[in-house]
């Protein structure tokens, strides 16, 4: 049963899909069978590189860390915030969840189950309204409710999963209802929660940290906002906490990214939660960039919200965006691109990389069939020039146990075995795919080799005007070292194999024009081929083959 059955057969019957999907898995090949499979070690994301540095940045200047919590009641943005919580709200996402419903069993429903599977009886209904009490009530988790049903019916869990479907559909139509919970939209929320209770239990000063999440309902995201970033904020609590203790832990943990220089400006944002003219920004100098950029915000929280819950110290707070300093340090402009690289940012492939995803398409099988694209290649280097009408003997002999000729012939009159572009070489540069006549290689070659005697001018003069690139592609670019007739060669010996062992006495094998890759026997990884597509790049390899191979069994 392959995939495609699968998926079709889950939209009529799901379980019985979800099952069959077994078998879908495959043995391993033994080379990727543990403990023979090794892991490298992986790449770590830039956030999360930051994250680490500004933990041990706090931790060295002695904060403890913390984690606040993330799920805020709306009665505590009233108590932070004040007369400001309405807006603060406003950005707050609120949970919700689905009601538990009075699911009642009348007869309608009964005799459908029974339709089902005629083997359940009146007891096994009576064991179902249980479960049912049991799931309103709360007693029964939902994720244990098709468990619970097949058992009380005493049936499989797919059957469970069908009456539950089939039967009580106002399960499926439930509507999420909001609650008063809200997710944290500011580290500020968790704050006060936490410090209401750790200023009871512990001596002065308090000095903690947290690094985690927050939210807000943004109305899009865009390069400058997400809709869950990371703060970075840290809390003191002492008798006397002043201005000073804020610009202090700044400049202290910024200068461990290589800040230089600092400058505090007023805050005009005057959140509800801070004191009056105490909201400050922090501006870093950094010398890579050459410019002064913001990077966090700090301010002595209000008694007026302290004292909502019995906090009587003084408290200086500091938030940092970890997105905000890691892309100022890391160069980046869109926030998207910054976390999630693999959707926003824009692919870059090297010219290597390319040259590594260029393979060929048609490769002999045997070794039988190695040695006669040796023999086809050997033959062709030799004799491409010869003048037409010509025919070489490539091979005349015992192959795949039987008695084969194969020749390269051209019956045309007054041209070449081969034509002028057999020989061309596969070229990478700037992302382009070119195919480089062999005229245009060794010439500039020359170039390099004796700049003195042969002048660069002279050979861009011999080049067509629209293909200028290829002597920069020759000069600065990565040589595949495939040659039209190194692939074509392993091409003809492959179908060669395969015209033998499926019963064929003769086959003729003939390459004219060369448009595109397949057309001289390669083939190019997609990643490759939707980069060079998206980046208006070129893959060139043009040029007329003319090459006639003939096979026959004796």
């Amino acid at each position: 049963m392959n995939k495609k059955k699968i998926i079709k057969l889950a939209k009529k019957d799901f379980e019985k899909a979800w099952i069959e999907s077994e078998k879908l898995v495959k043995k391993p090949h033994p080379d990727y069978e543990y403990p023979r499979l090794k892991y490298e070690i992986g790449e770590s994301h830039i956030l999360y590189d930051t994250v680490a540095k500004l933990r041990e940045a706090y931790l060295r200047l002695g904060f403890n860390e913390a984690v606040n919590t993330l799920f805020i009641d709306k009665n505590d943005v009233y108590k932070q915030f004040g007369p400001e919580a309405p807006a603060v709200l406003d950005r707050c996402f609120y949970l919700a969840g689905l009601p538990r419903p009075d699911i009642g069993i009348g007869m309608d429903k009964i005799e459908n189950i029974k339709k089902l599977d005629n083997n359940i009886d009146d007891n096994d209904i009576v064991n179902l309204q249980e479960v049912f009490r049991r799931y309103k009530k709360g007693e029964l988790d939902g994720d244990d409710l098709v468990l619970e049903v097949a058992e009380a019916l005493k049936v499989s869990n797919e059957e469970g999963l069908l009456i539950l479907e089939k039967v009580f559909p106002e399960i499926k139509d439930l509507v999420p209802v909001a609650s008063n919970t809200t997710l944290r939209s500011h580290m500020t929320s968790g704050w006060f929660i936490s410090l209401e209770s750790m200023v009871k239990k512990s001596n002065l000063p308090i000095k903690m940290f947290s690094i985690d999440r927050c939210f807000r309902r943004e109305q899009k995201e865009d390069s400058s906002h997400l809709m869950t970033y990371h703060s970075a904020s840290c809390v003191i609590v002492d008798e006397n906490v002043s201005l000073d203790t804020g610009k202090a832990i700044s400049e202290a943990q910024l200068k461990y990214f290589g800040f230089s220089k600092f400058k505090f400006v007023s805050d005009e944002k005057k959140s509800k939660y801070y004191i009056p003219e105490t909201q400050t920004e922090v501006y870093g100098y950094h010398p890579k960039l050459n410019e002064w950029v913001e990077i966090a915000t700090f301010g002595l929280y209000s008694p007026i919200a302290l004292s909502k819950y019995g906090i009587d110290k003084e408290v200086m707070n500091l938030g940092l965006g970890v997105e905000r300093i890691a892309m100022v340090l890391n160069q980046i402009n869109d926030v998207r691109e910054l976390v999630y690289p693999q959707l926003y940012k824009k692919l870059e492939i090297s010219d290597n990389d390319i040259a590594t995803m260029l393979n060929y398409n048609y490769y002999p099988v045997t070794d039988e069939g190695i040695k006669l694209m040796e023999s086809i290649l050997n033959v062709w280097e030799n004799k491409k020039d010869k003048t037409s009408p010509c025919e070489f003997i490539i091979f005349d002999g015992e192959f795949l146990n039987k008695i084969i000729v194969v020749k390269a012939i051209e019956e045309e009159q007054n041209t070449n075995l081969l034509g002028p572009a057999s020989t061309n070489n596969i070229y990478i540069y700037d992302g382009n795919i070119l195919g480089i006549p062999e005229n245009i290689e060794l010439a500039v070659k020359k170039v390099e080799s004796s700049p003195e005697e042969y002048k660069k001018e002279d050979i861009v003069k011999e080049i067509p005007k629209d293909t200028k690139i290829i002597y920069d592609a020759v000069e600065k670019g990565i040589s595949t070292n495939i040659r039209y007739i190194d692939a074509l060669a392993a091409k003809t010996a492959y179908k060669i194999e395969e015209a033998l062992l499926t019963g064929l006495d003769e086959l003729i094998l003939r390459n004219t024009i060369a448009r595109t890759l397949s057309d001289v026997n390669l083939k190019l990884n997609d990643i490759a081929m939707n980069y060079i597509n998206n980046e208006n790049k070129l893959i060139d390899i043009r040029g007329p083959l003319f090459s006639t191979i003939k096979m026959e069994l004796k």
